[in-house]
């Protein structure tokens, strides 16, 4: 008679079936993929992770959720040990560098790649959305500081674009390794420059 999985015991496999996917989606692409290989990868039946994962899809939604929450906290993190509103923009800025270029086949699974019906997977959309609220989060703490001015929605997007357009072209070898911190820092300051509260 099989046993009985505790939800400890639950947990402890999805996260184990998410790394060795993560791994293997990094190396392979999500495409190249198949069950089997993610089952053997844990030295399991090829069934096994159909007992805690309706398909392939399903796993990946969830790789691509734990790294919006590693994401989020990361930056959240960064604004909350802070000091100034200025300071708690730098820091976010740093930590959505570091985050990205130590973890960057993370990142692409993450910001590269849409899945079909994403709303199916309400961790994976929750994931997103709690990343999403950190790129207007420490804005608004710059606009009620009056450093800024304008919609920290609008503002934290353009950031956001920013950072993301340097990271790419690092990840993708189209700037020296190293630059894309030393370009997002500068585009940062020229767009805060425009920014502020009067300014032409």
């Amino acid at each position: 008679m099989p046993r009985v999985l505790t939800e400890t015991d639950v947990a402890e496999f999805r996260e184990r079936l998410c790394g060795a996917a993560e791994r293997l989606f990094a190396e392979k692409g999500p495409d190249a993929v198949t069950m089997r290989q993610l089952a053997a990868a844990l030295g399991v039946s090829p069934m096994t992770p159909y007992r805690y994962f309706k398909d392939k899809d399903d796993i990946l939604a969830a790789v691509r959720a734990n790294g919006f929450n590693r994401f989020a906290e990361a930056l959240e993190t960064a604004r909350e040990t802070a000091g100034s509103a200025r300071a708690k923009g730098a820091a976010v800025g740093e930590a959505y560098v570091t985050f990205a270029l130590e973890h960057p086949q993370t990142y692409k699974l993450m910001f590269d790649l849409n899945q079909p019906y994403e709303g199916r997977y309400p961790e994976l959309a929750a994931a997103a959305a709690r990343a999403q609220a950190t790129m207007s989060g420490y804005v608004r703490d710059l606009v009620a500081a009056g450093v800024l001015a304008g919609d920290p929605e609008q503002i934290g997007t353009m950031f956001w674009a920013a950072a993301h357009g340097a990271v790419v072209l690092e990840l993708s070898g189209k700037l020296p390794k190293g630059s894309a911190r030393g370009l997002h820092h500068a585009m940062a300051q020229a767009m805060s420059r425009g920014l502020r509260p009067g300014a032409a």
